[in-house]
């Protein structure tokens, strides 16, 4: 009678190399298996991060304006790796991963930190606590915006407007009181709860359901007004490196005001905003 095992032992060398096959695969792609025009928007994202760490390691050196100038950079690298991804047609679900990744450092805890040690710690527990719902905040509104991304169905107001204030305009809207700070403005313990107030403020719209306009379905500009957006986009370049803390805070008050202008334009198109149908994932989705 022949032994099963002796059987088993014959068939045995094919199945290994089928398993070790199989466990090859699930450990992913070798670095040398991976195109180099999948690894540019890759390295733009880590170069991001690392601006973004940077800046934490500057604000508790009291380097203030050159840690803020970081996670500026690092917002500007964060806000153009998806395009270089999609020019060089490298997008990837891992590039997706490692950019929502580098947004909750870039857009969450890096400004958070950096506001804490420039003014809200003066205001002791008050400030540490806002700090951490914002940081809290863009993780939450990250996680919504990737649930929205993820799903088959799209509202045709999705591609004109955000549900909530996007993670890149919180971080340059909560930095608003370091640039009032960098003006001159002595940061003494009034000053540093009533920026703990607004960096909660800044946390709500982060998260709330304000239809916020994403400027991305103007993709064309009539003939007759590129030579003048031009002249704008030189005059704010210029005033930027002339007047940098003036025109950051200028360029976030307005974001501001703008704001309920987007909300009333949503509802002339599209008519009030319904309850539940926001699709972030929260309790009251339609899903």
């Amino acid at each position: 009678m022949e032994n099963p095992r002796q059987e088993d032992a014959a068939e045995s060398p094919e199945a290994a190399i089928d398993t070790n096959d199989t466990h090859d695969k699930a450990r992913g792609p070798r670095l040398r298996e991976i195109p180099l025009r999948l690894m540019v928007p890759n390295t733009i994202t880590v170069l991001a991060i690392c601006a973004g760490l940077s800046g934490i390691r500057l604000a508790f050196e009291n380097r203030f304006e050159l840690a803020v100038a970081m996670v500026l950079f690092a917002a500007f690298l964060d806000g153009i790796d998806g395009r270089v991804a999609r020019l060089l047609k490298a997008t990837s679900s891992f590039g997706v991963q490692m950019d929502s990744l580098a947004d909750i450092i870039n857009f969450g805890v890096a400004p958070a930190l950096v506001l804490y040690v420039f003014m809200l710690d003066q205001a002791r527990s008050v400030g540490w606590i806002a700090a951490l719902i914002y940081a809290i905040a863009v993780g939450l509104r990250l996680a919504r915006f990737n649930v929205m991304a993820e799903r088959p169905v799209k509202a045709a107001w999705q591609s004109e407007y955000f549900v909530g204030v996007p993670a890149p305009a919180g971080a340059m809207l909560v930095l608003l009181p370091v640039y009032i700070g960098l003006l001159g403005l002595a940061p003494g313990r009034i000053f540093a709860l009533i920026a703990s107030v607004y960096t909660v403020l800044i946390a709500f719209l982060l998260v709330s359901r304000l239809p916020v306009w994403s400027g991305k379905s103007e993709n064309r500009v009539r003939r007759d007004l590129v030579l003048p957006a031009i002249l704008v986009v030189v005059l704010y370049v210029a005033t930027l490196m002339t007047y940098t803390w003036e025109t950051m805070a200028v360029t976030a008050v307005a974001y501001l005001i703008s704001l309920p202008f987007g909300a009333r334009s949503w509802q002339r198109k599209y008519g009030d905003w319904p309850a539940g149908q926001g699709g972030d994932g929260l309790p009251g989705d339609s899903d």
